[in-house]
């Protein structure tokens, strides 16, 4: 089967992890009652928490974590596959993941990724992140072969690393996912034309819930949750930052007819970069 019904849940998820959870779980099921059989959720679903302190004590390991049962719960009950775009898990020694899960319909894990990329930046108007600080990476791009389509993960920044999501096609994944919290200030400037180049690129669906809006940590998100086609072309979105679903239908036989018509992925050739120096016109002239 290669058609299915996909829907991006958009969220302003704050610091109380409850909280947030009810609000996923009532946004998923307007989803699947609107025919979602492919439900994605923004990067960190839990709780955005930007004091360290705070979040550290908020969290839990995987087999606890109030995310992660919901959301296996929430997948066997609907019957849908739930794709948890990322939330906060505590790993040995102090360590925390930015963690992805994949949950079929039967409520079982299919697969978990945890963020390659930290968000390590200085913006304009004194806006700073240092993921690395809290969050250690990941070391593994993820596909998951799936009854209606390989998928490939990512989480926000990684969308600025092209080459994850070529390794991620050239393994067969025909939609690449990229759940996201990116703020107002990059989102404006860049959320949809990085998404739209991925999923050119690439020749793949490229399916995006994101957060949206001022959030009770004190930043501000850029919403914008879309889901674009192998050609480039928008086939949903929430044009806004506020909560809500939005979806649309998929037949991953585009991505095969795409990469058929722009055969890139099978054109692409290994090159050396050479660098040539220009020197002083003076240099080495006789005297």
């Amino acid at each position: 089967m290669t058609l299915f019904t996909a829907a991006v849940v958009q969220m302003r998820s704050g610091t109380d992890v409850a909280r947030n959870v009810a609000s996923m779980e009532e946004l998923v099921r307007e989803a699947a009652a609107k025919g979602a059989t492919y439900v994605q959720t923004p990067e960190m679903t839990g709780a955005l928490v930007r004091d360290k302190q705070a979040l550290l004590a908020s969290l839990r390991p995987q087999e606890t974590d109030l995310v992660a049962l919901a959301a296996s719960r929430l997948a066997r009950e609907l019957g849908i596959t739930l794709h948890v775009g990322s939330t906060a898990i505590a790993l040995a020694g102090g360590k925390v993941a930015n963690r992805a899960f994949l949950f079929g319909p039967d409520g079982t894990l299919i697969v978990n990724y945890d963020k390659i990329h930290m968000f390590d930046v200085d913006l304009d108007k004194g806006e700073s992140w240092r993921e690395s600080a809290t969050y250690q990476p990941g070391g593994a791009a993820v596909v998951a072969d799936l009854p209606f389509a390989r998928l490939g993960f990512a989480v926000c920044y990684d969308l600025r690393f092209p080459q994850l999501f070529r390794a991620e096609a050239l393994a067969g994944a025909d939609v690449l996912t990229v759940p996201a919290a990116f703020t107002r200030q990059t989102g404006e400037a860049h959320w949809h034309v990085l998404l739209r180049a991925r999923a050119i690129e690439n020749g793949a669906f490229v399916v995006a819930a994101a957060q949206g809006g001022l959030h009770e940590d004190g930043r501000e998100t850029f919403g914008h949750s879309v889901i674009v086609d192998p050609w480039g072309a928008v086939l949903a979105e929430l044009d806004h930052d506020r909560p809500g679903v939005a979806l649309a239908e998929i037949d991953t036989e585009g991505s095969a007819q795409a990469r058929s018509k722009i055969p890139n992925l099978r054109n692409a050739r290994e090159f050396a970069v050479r660098e040539a120096v220009q020197r002083s016109a003076l240099q080495g002239a006789a005297s």
